[in-house]
């Protein structure tokens, strides 16, 4: 029975391993990453603390106003489309 569980944890660890081959990235046509913080900061943020590739846009944190800041970024223009106090 051990050689059972010992094979079943063995799958689910390679099966975990392999999700982060398959992560996010950013398609051929999108805006580069430091273009979209320099958007970010040209549309009144004071600073950007994160940003990255997520369901297909550009997902970031950044203080806006004194207030930390979520925001969604289009991939190919940097516009913000959505924002909202980071709770």
């Amino acid at each position: 029975m051990n050689k059972f569980i010992a094979a079943g944890l063995a799958a689910v660890f390679a099966a975990g391993s392999s999700n982060v081959a398959l992560a996010d990235q950013p398609a051929a046509d999108w805006m580069p990453a430091q273009q979209v913080i320099e958007k970010v900061l040209n549309a009144g943020y004071t600073q950007v603390t994160k940003l990255e590739v997520d369901d297909g846009r550009w997902e970031g944190e950044g203080m806006k106003n004194g207030q930390k800041m979520e925001f969604h970024a289009d991939p190919r223009t940097g516009v913000i489309n959505f924002e909202k106090p980071d709770d």
